[in-house]
């Protein structure tokens, strides 16, 4: 039996926050979106956009571990923690690793939870049909928590939910009508998510440089095919390292031409580089100037610059 990967359904963005019947709220991680598929023989796993995952998280692998189906498409969201808190920079360490020498010791390094808050399909048959509330029953009956995987909490308390992720700095939280079914690539309000601080994915068309390392990076986003200033940021989790190995791989990414279709506040100190490097950066709030307030670099991810837009923000 094959099993083709599918696009989840994603939560709207929404500042009020729903409660009552039928609604629930979960945490909302700060991990990576991640699907596990088992056709009965062997199991891959796929992030949101269709990227495979399979090398970087071995400890997934033995379904039989942690799910007793004879064929199963789970939903949740791989975590990893920073001093007892979620942390999407960490995360990343496990993501965004390419080479299989490496895996035995970054899993030691970058240990990893599956927060697991859906099934799509289970036995054969697709199950997406069934209410949340229904898929739910199913997830506590084929999942055997332990380590590296757990079950997604429900609060029926919507708004005392977003109080503590707020006391505990988590990212936000996710409202979902337990009515609902979910739909594939779909996106609407049966699934709402109230972010605790507000972050977007940029692309980085300049740097600045202190004693010859890079300090701070330019950021934009796409705006009809022009890359529009949208603020710098050297304040973050990027560490020494981190700071040097970057310094080193913008080397042969260095142009002469400016990418912003406007002029940065720092362009008379600025280096330019070709717009190819995406970064995950959280931020308070927009200006009036569309320019980022209070900016923090969390990590650098894999995005395809041309889908870093103020419409995907």
């Amino acid at each position: 039996m094959i099993i083709t990967p599918v696009v989840p359904f994603e939560p709207i963005s929404n500042d009020e926050i729903p409660k009552g019947e039928p609604w629930i709220a979960q945490i909302k991680w700060d991990g990576v979106r991640m699907l596990t598929y088992f056709n009965g023989l062997q199991v891959k796993l796929y992030n949101r956009k269709l990227n495979e995952r399979t090398l970087q998280y071995p400890e997934l692998l033995t379904i039989s571990a942690y799910c007793n189906a004879q064929s199963v498409i789970l939903d949740g969201e791989i975590i990893a923690f920073d001093h007892s808190k979620p942390s999407f920079h960490e995360i990343m360490k496990r993501d965004q690793l390419r080479k299989a020498s490496r895996i035995d010791s970054i899993q030691a390094q970058v240990p990893i939870v599956y927060m697991i808050f859906d099934v799509l399909f289970l036995n054969g048959e697709w199950v997406t049909g069934k209410t949340l509330q229904e898929r739910q029953q199913i997830l506590s009956s084929i999942i055997v928590q332990n380590d590296h995987v757990q079950l997604v909490q429900n609060f029926t308390d919507t708004q005392e939910l977003f109080k503590v992720a707020k006391a505990h700095d988590l990212e936000g939280i996710v409202c979902k009508d337990l009515s609902s079914a979910y739909t594939l690539d779909g996106k609407d309000q049966r699934w709402q998510k109230k972010k605790n601080y507000k972050d977007v994915i940029a692309v980085v068309g300049g740097v600045t440089l202190r004693s010859g390392v890079v300090n701070s990076l330019l950021l934009g986003l796409f705006n009809e095919q022009k890359l529009v200033y949208i603020g710098h940021a050297g304040a973050g989790r990027l560490s020494n390292k981190e700071w040097l190995q970057f310094t080193k791989l913008i080397q042969s990414l260095i142009q002469t031409e400016r990418p912003f279709s406007n002029e940065p506040e720092r362009s008379h100190e600025a280096v330019w580089i070709k717009p190819v490097i995406t970064v995950k950066i959280q931020f308070m709030e927009w200006t009036h100037h569309l320019i980022l307030r209070q900016p923090s670099i969390q990590t650098f991810v894999e995005a395809k610059p041309e889908e870093c837009t103020f419409e995907s923000e």
